[in-house]
């Protein structure tokens, strides 16, 4: 794949999206329009499979709708609401932390920037520019392990970590594809481009992937 070929690739990732058959699409269905709440969503579905974020979520969200809410849980029953996610125990002291945290450097505000997102407990670049383009609508390139592998399957680029894939693709990707490019690769991964078996035969993308080794369409 090379950059001429992501307009097509983009149609193609776009449809097999709406199809609506990926996790993914199920959990940002789940998604409010308060920062906070995705603050914190974004956080437990690291290292989780998307199902369980969902289920997680939803009964959290029963019991914790704003920081202050948060705050007066304690750390038990912050584990209890949240298993089973990946790391569960990590992140209930994260979360216990957060409104803390929030209060102190932001004055209770989630912010808007990638390093101050930084600052909070939990919160890497994968979630901060998670978090940057779901809850404020800013351009941002979310690297998991989805885009990181599909992107270099493809061939569109060759990097080592997903710290190198983001700074890649921020040099070499349109700023028109940057907020849906998570979404719509992770759908991909989860349903088409698996990672131990991928349906190389019912991919729509085989004209311009290096791993089948044909060529661009006319």
């Amino acid at each position: 794949m090379t950059l001429a070929d992501i307009p097509f690739a983009n149609r193609i990732l776009a449809r097999a999206y709406r199809s609506g058959q990926a996790p993914v699409t199920r959990l940002e269905a789940e998604r409010t329009p308060d920062p906070f709440r995705i603050l914190v969503a974004t956080i437990l579905s690291a290292r989780t499979r998307d199902e369980t974020t969902v289920k997680v979520v939803r009964r959290l969200f029963r019991t914790v709708r704003t920081a202050d809410d948060l705050a007066r849980l304690s750390l038990r029953e912050i584990r209890t609401l949240i298993y089973p996610v990946g790391f569960y125990a990590t992140k209930a002291r994260h979360l216990q932390a957060l409104p803390a945290a929030l209060q102190a450097l932001f004055g209770g505000a989630v912010p808007k920037t990638i390093p101050e997102l930084c600052q909070l407990p939990g919160v890497g670049r994968k979630t901060a520019n998670l978090v940057l383009t779901a809850a404020f609508d800013k351009p941002a390139i979310c690297v998991d392990v989805h885009v990181h592998r599909l992107c270099n399957r493809w061939g569109l680029i060759e990097t080592r970590n997903p710290l190198e894939t983001e700074m890649t693709l921020r040099r070499l990707l349109p700023r028109r594809y940057w907020k849906r490019w998570n979404s719509y690769l992770v759908a991909y991964g989860q349903t088409v481009c698996t990672p131990r078996h991928p349906r190389c035969g019912a991919c729509a993308l085989a004209p311009v992937c290096c791993r089948i080794g044909v060529q661009t369409p006319v």
